[in-house]
């Protein structure tokens, strides 16, 4: 195996980390508020990359537009499986949340076959997106530099957000003990609406970029992706942001060496192999590599 490839291996691992990130944090985001698994998370994802392929498509619009309009369609999509699914069950068991997160992402995805069919659909990126450069011997498409700096910039922009804003403080506080922030006059709703708003909004945005890798959408795009993102959070240490991309950018180049280094006949396994990866960090780390006991609400 020479370095060219290998290095070209970590950077098509980082750029898939990268993905996993953005997902995961919607992830952990909710998590830490809620204590609720949101397995519909992955689903909104597929759901913004429909509206990109129809508007680009259909109305013939750029990308960069249709990508404003999908995180916004999306949002609203998010904010409405919040009060119609999670909001009455706020105060119920964690099995009943969770069951109504499978319920709700089985839903989406038969909807999205109800209008768009089951069939798989062509999703071709702009070719100045998909262009290849030669840094030395390392060959990378500009998708890859795009994804792995987008995802950079939307860390920092959510790190200040979470710091330095009163609705980050709110969010904070939520996750640390949300029966406590209530008593002291936080708005719980308006809190969890923001956490499900940015979750949603980003994961249209890391859709977008899976899509352009795997060049098809299809209704369950977003399903194993989003599991393995909840891998990464749970490897990181679920409700913890910096544990969830630590934790996804491990899967992402894991996944990339393991499918490029392993005899080809094995590739068809990576996803098993990003699963056993979640199995043995639980049986040695089981609350993640950041992750430690919190507050129950």
């Amino acid at each position: 195996m020479s370095l060219s490839y290998f290095l070209t291996m970590l950077i098509s691992g980082l750029k898939l980390g990268s993905i996993y990130a953005i997902v995961a944090i919607g992830y952990s985001i909710v998590y830490g508020i809620l204590r609720l698994i949101n397995f519909a998370h992955g689903d909104i994802m597929t759901v913004g990359v429909y509206i990109i392929l129809t508007l680009m498509n259909a109305m013939g619009m750029p990308i960069l537009p249709a990508l404003l309009i999908s995180v916004a369609f999306s949002i609203c999509v998010g904010l409405l499986i919040e009060r119609l699914a999670y909001r009455p069950l706020r105060d119920a068991s964690e099995e009943a949340t969770l069951i109504s997160s499978l319920a709700v992402s089985a839903l989406l995805q038969n909807i999205l076959q109800m209008v768009f069919t089951s069939q798989r659909q062509p999703f071709i990126l702009p070719e100045w997106l998909t262009a290849g450069h030669m840094i030395g011997t390392v060959s990378v498409s500009t998708i890859n530099m795009i994804t792995i700096v987008v995802t950079a910039i939307l860390l920092v922009i959510l790190h200040f957000v979470l710091k330095l804003t009163r609705i980050g403080t709110a969010m904070r506080a939520c996750s640390e003990n949300l029966r406590a922030a209530r008593l002291m006059g936080v708005n719980v709703n308006k809190v969890v609406m923001t956490a499900f708003a940015i979750g949603s909004g980003l994961a249209v945005v890391a859709g977008l970029l899976l899509a352009g890798e795997y060049k098809t959408v299809y209704p369950s795009l977003g399903f194993v992706p989003g599991l393995k993102a909840f891998c990464a959070a749970v490897i990181g240490g679920i409700g913890s942001m910096g544990g969830a991309v630590t934790g996804a950018f491990i899967i992402g180049v894991a996944e990339m060496l393991f499918a490029g280094l392993m005899p080809t006949t094995m590739t068809a396994y990576r996803d098993a192999f990003v699963f056993l990866l979640m199995v043995i960090m639980l049986l040695f780390r089981p609350n993640g590599l950041f992750g430690g006991e919190t507050a129950r609400s």
